[in-house]
């Protein structure tokens, strides 16, 4: 039951990217509000999910799963029914990120406390397996159901779903057991790591719209503008600041609440466990490498071969398929091995499979030449993925289990954001640079040129001929634009690669974690707990 309930807000996500088009048709709402709808779930996720790993410690991990269900069941009911941008909003990303920030910490906290030694490998392979599966039929999903039906299914579909989950948990998960103390809300440190989650996230997630230094649109809430763009320096650079003030104090508050015995949010002291602190780092590398593959190659595909969104999703297919049979694999393999070796070849397969994929990444590629970067990139991410999370929590103390899951999902977060953030722009100035090269050559009437270079280096990607462009310098100027989305794909994986190739080297700084060695902690922990109970 946990594992399937995974499938909810990933599949949930991934279908979004798909449907805004319809959407911004139905509510006649421009792009860059849309926008705020995706990253609006993602700020409100990363900003409460360590908050909401705590709550699981606090009251129990399965009644805080049970409440994250229908919170996030009770936002897709919103945004299924809304009428505008803003109640889509607050649905999708104000409610559904509520309930996510509860969901997911509770199910790596029941997986890591319920199952133990091979169980517990076979466990985390299955939940990183169902991932895997979401994220690679998201897109799919996502087509048909705005092909076919309505765009609002996307969110339907969990307003069913939600009910016959939280039935499920009540029928077949172990009811919480009680604490022998019950800790306290560490608020202040809640405030401060919640604040700085949300700077941080802000200022990756919309570098590109606002600048990361020159102001380049004026930063709007509610209608008013609260950051113009005259001034001298955009607001990003001051959403870092704020980030790095915030998780300095943050850092401070809970060094000095654990030295003084209370109840910290986040115990700075299981950074002692070489297999969570060197781990955290490298789910961050993983991440960025993932979602670097998932954010260019359907730009590579959409707007350099044209192809749809219907068709892009089918494309990715395989290398979610991949990765939801290897996972288990890669279980198994643990079971032999050691996992941290896994983790260390799957690494080491991504970056392989990223390079592939570099390599085949052309304005006429062809689903042949990706297929082998996609297989191994899918292999990769299946092994590394959920034994990493293994990894992460195989020596965290057992009652820190909901708060360190909760730390790992914000990682990854951070990490999605980042390689979001790094590869969009990486990949906007380079296209830039090809499309302005390639147009400074082009046998185009100098009106005509002069406007393509003021509107190429405004929309990059996105541009399209004018309105007015004879149909000639129409096919030259989409024919430039075409090779130089492909020609900055191609870096930007490589660019990707090189990310995961220099994160291959962080698992060789954690203990080597075998299954057996991991089962004799547990019992050892189990022991303690008993005695001290």
């Amino acid at each position: 039951m946990v594992i399937v309930s995974v499938i909810i807000p990933v599949l949930d996500n991934t279908i979004l990217y798909v449907a805004i088009p319809a959407i911004g048709r139905e509510f006649d709402a421009a792009l860059p509000s849309l926008q705020w709808v995706i990253t609006g779930y993602s700020l409100t996720f990363a900003t409460l999910v360590i908050i909401g790993g705590r709550l699981g410690d606090m009251f129990g991990h399965r009644r805080t799963f049970v409440v994250g269900v229908a919170i996030f069941g009770a936002g897709s009911f919103l945004a299924a029914v809304s009428t505008s941008v803003p109640t889509l909003f607050l649905g999708e990303a104000v409610i559904e990120g509520i309930g996510a920030s509860l969901m997911l910490p509770a199910t790596l906290a029941i997986l890591s406390t319920t199952f133990h030694g091979p169980e517990r490998v076979r466990a985390f392979a299955a939940w990183g397996g169902v991932a895997g599966i979401a994220v690679a039929f998201g897109p799919v999903v996502g087509g048909v159901l705005t092909s076919t039906a309505s765009w609002r299914w996307a969110f339907g579909i969990n307003v069913i779903v939600a009910p016959l989950i939280v039935a499920g948990a009540f029928l077949f998960m172990r009811p919480d057991r009680g604490a022998a103390r019950r800790h306290a809300l560490d608020w202040r440190g809640a405030l401060l790591v919640a604040s700085g989650s949300f700077s941080l996230v802000f200022g990756l997630s919309e570098g590109a719209t606002y600048g990361w230094w020159n102001p380049v649109k004026d930063f709007a809430v509610a209608g008013g503008t609260v950051w113009p763009a005259s001034r001298a320096v955009s607001i990003i650079p001051l959403a870092f600041l704020a980030a790095v003030l915030l998780f300095g104090a943050f850092v401070a508050v809970e060094r000095r609440t654990e030295r003084d015995a209370r109840d910290p949010l986040f115990e700075f002291g299981q950074l002692r466990h070489l297999g969570f602190r060197y781990g955290l780092l490298t789910t961050m590398v993983l991440a960025m490498g993932q979602f670097g593959l998932l954010f260019v190659l359907p730009v590579l595909l959409q707007d350099g071969k044209h192809l749809s969104a219907w068709e892009t999703g089918l494309w990715m297919v395989p290398q979610g398929v991949v990765m939801a049979m290897a996972a288990p694999i890669g279980g198994r393999l643990a079971n032999r091995f050691s996992i941290t070796g896994i983790v260390r070849v799957g690494l080491a397969l991504e970056a392989v499979g990223l390079c592939m994929c570099a390599i085949a990444a052309s304005r006429d590629v062809s689903f042949l030449s990706l297929l082998p970067g996609l297989v191994l990139f899918g292999v990769g991410v299946g092994f590394a993925s959920s034994q990493l999370t293994n990894v992460i929590l195989s020596d965290v103390d057992a009652d820190k289990t909901g708060v360190a899951g909760g730390t790992n999902t914000t990682v990854r977060q951070v990490g999605l954001a980042l390689g979001i953030a790094v590869f969009a722009s990486f990949l906007h100035a380079l296209t830039i640079r090809h499309a302005t090269s390639s147009l400074r050559g082009a046998s185009l009437p100098e009106p005509v040129r002069s406007a393509a270079f003021t509107a190429m280096r405004a929309e990059g990607v996105n541009f399209a001929p004018p309105a007015g462009t004879t149909p000639r310098d129409a096919s030259t100027l989409r024919h430039i634009v075409e090779s130089a989305v492909a020609a900055g794909a191609r870096p930007a994986l490589l660019f990707a690669a090189a990310v995961v190739t220099i994160g291959t080297a962080l698992p060789f700084l954690i203990p080597r974690v075998t299954v057996a060695r991991q089962g004799i902690a547990e019992t050892t922990v189990e022991a303690l707990t008993s005695e001290l109970a």
